[in-house]
């Protein structure tokens, strides 16, 4: 996707989000009230990614799936990996996520304005470096499912540090500056859901339209197929 298009996009949001002025982080029960079941059937999606991860089988990196963000996420040491386990990429589901996460899945569907979902597993002593997301039409949330007590990983957005928690949620604006940070010596496992972000009426209008016209032709297809 031309980098243009999405910086025009982006600009459109600013007027409605504050621009250089929006917020970075964001109340759940407030913001998205949607995402509040998950947080409050957290040990079911623990179960069943524990039961996913026990199998053994490999999970893509994410940079396997998604080129785009080999930066980050590529690493010549396979053990320091950020792995992905997609559940959902706007409209589109894997085989497998219906097979392995049928629980979690039920959970996405009452999610109003889902966008994408995915199990993050980062591995022990993996950083991801300091990236921006691309575009501004989504929030970004967060819940920890499997997170080291010692020395616990965390995530910086702006100039603020958030220090994951089991069974608590953070919501944030995933296009403002950030990274992640794990010097733990167990690997990091959390879900990452992300919502189109509320807009008026207009605005999120055209945020839907671009999703669907545009987003998903060029990128969630993209995912299923890196996935075969």
């Amino acid at each position: 996707m031309a980098d243009g298009v999405l910086a025009a996009i982006n600009g459109f949001f600013d007027f409605y989000t504050g621009g250089r002025r929006r917020a970075a982080f964001f109340d759940v029960a407030v913001t998205a009230p949607g995402l509040t079941p998950l947080t409050a059937r957290w040990r079911d999606i623990q179960a069943e990614v524990d039961a996913l991860l026990a199998t053994g089988a490999p999970l893509p990196r994410y940079h396997e799936i998604d080129p785009h963000i080999a930066r980050i996420s590529q690493n010549n040491d396979p053990s320091k990996s950020w792995r992905v386990f997609l559940l959902y990429a706007m409209g589109e589901i894997p085989d497998a996520a219906r097979h392995q996460a049928p629980r979690t899945l039920a959970l996405l569907e009452g999610v109003p304005g889902l966008y994408q979902a995915f199990f993050s597993v980062l591995a022990p002593g993996t950083s991801v470096p300091a990236h921006e997301g691309p575009y501004r039409g989504y929030l970004r949330y967060h819940l920890g499912l499997r997170v080291p007590k010692d020395n616990p990983p965390f995530i910086r957005v702006l100039d603020r540090n958030y220090v994951w928690k089991e069974g608590e949620d953070v919501l944030f604006d995933d296009s403002w500056d950030h990274e992640v940070v794990n010097r733990a010596s167990e690997r990091r496992v959390i879900l990452i859901v992300d919502v189109l972000r509320p807009l008026p009426a207009f605005p999120a209008a055209v945020n839907r339209w671009f999703v669907r016209r545009v987003i998903h032709p060029l990128y969630a297809r993209q995912l299923i197929r890196n996935l075969r």
